[in-house]
């Protein structure tokens, strides 16, 4: 397509997105300030030129098809480009929808968001602490932009962006007998006692596959569904502990031994958004900022 098409075509893409994001003519009518017939007209024409279908109607909403996933994503450049180009007349407050469960939310979140404010002052989050089977309902059902998540739940119309990958470390006080060692393997647990997540927990089952191949059986005291609430109770000296050290590392480092678990046992973190709809410029701005300031810790990397 030419320069000069494409500039023409400008209203149109901004029918494609105004779309994507409300589902329905009348939504994006309201957006763009249009007539339902317009915004009608425009998707037509496009449809038209590309020859392909952009839409589907299902259960009273329109859904992009992939080949308008797919051109929305080209997009993407073009309108970040006239933003810095016309930039707004006046400072316009942009909210985040963002969701995380506990382990990611409580502290480690919370700092992040509040220097994302800072350095941002027309910014604004709203916040919900839930279960990561909420985070993916959530982005779904269109209620959140953006979610934080460790579990890997493939579904139609989400996508899952790799954040940090972690190996598994065994947790446990300093005066514990296994924590001055370099690296701790299954065998070496039998018979200790240890606090362990509950069977919700896809890692659980992984750990006592290990656990069973090696001939090791240790003493299950208790078991929790964070691995913030197994953290404190190898703190209180129940028992140690096998878990996702990211991002727990920073704030029980000092208080805690976290030694290599040897293992196959990966955490994989990802960013959670629709790919349905186009992601805002805010949450793309907020990931930017944790993949930039997230610190380093001993046991998790990029990925």
């Amino acid at each position: 397509m030419s320069k000069s098409k494409t500039w023409h075509s400008i209203p149109e893409y901004n029918a494609l997105r105004a779309l994507m994001q409300s589902g329905t003519t009348t939504g994006a009518a309201h957006h763009l300030g249009l007539s339902q017939s317009a915004v009608s007209r425009s998707i037509a024409n496009l449809e038209d030129r590309l020859g392909t279908a952009l839409f589907e109607r299902e259960a009273g909403r329109l859904r992009p098809t992939q080949e308008a996933v797919r051109l929305n994503r080209r997009l993407d450049p073009l309108f970040e480009a006239l933003d810095r180009i016309d930039g707004p007349a006046e400072p316009v407050q942009e909210t985040l929808r963002l969701i995380a469960p506990p382990t990611y939310a409580h502290r480690f979140l919370i700092s992040l968001i509040n220097s994302f404010l800072t350095m941002n002052p027309n910014f604004f989050v709203s916040f919900e602490v839930n279960t990561s089977e909420e985070v993916t309902r959530g982005i779904l059902d269109d209620r959140f932009d953006l979610g934080v998540t460790g579990v890997e739940q493939s579904r139609a119309g989400v996508k899952l962006l790799p954040y940090r990958l972690s190996q598994a470390v065994c947790v446990m006080p300093h005066d514990h007998p296994l924590a001055e060692r370099s690296g701790i393997e299954p065998q070496d647990l039998h018979e200790h006692n240890m606090i362990a997540l509950t069977h919700r927990h896809a890692r659980r089952g992984q750990l006592e596959r290990l656990l069973h191949q090696s001939r090791s059986a240790p003493r299950i005291v208790a078991e929790v569904s964070t691995s913030f609430a197994a953290a404190d109770l190898a703190k209180e000296g129940l028992g140690l502990t096998v878990i996702n050290p990211f991002p727990l590392y920073h704030y029980r480092s000092d208080d805690l031994a976290f030694v290599p678990f040897q293992s196959a046992i990966r955490y994989q973190s990802y960013f959670v958004t629709s790919d349905t709809r186009p992601v805002p410029r805010i949450a793309r701005a907020f990931m930017r900022h944790l993949r930039l300031n997230t610190p380093p810790d001993p046991f998790s990397r990029k990925g």
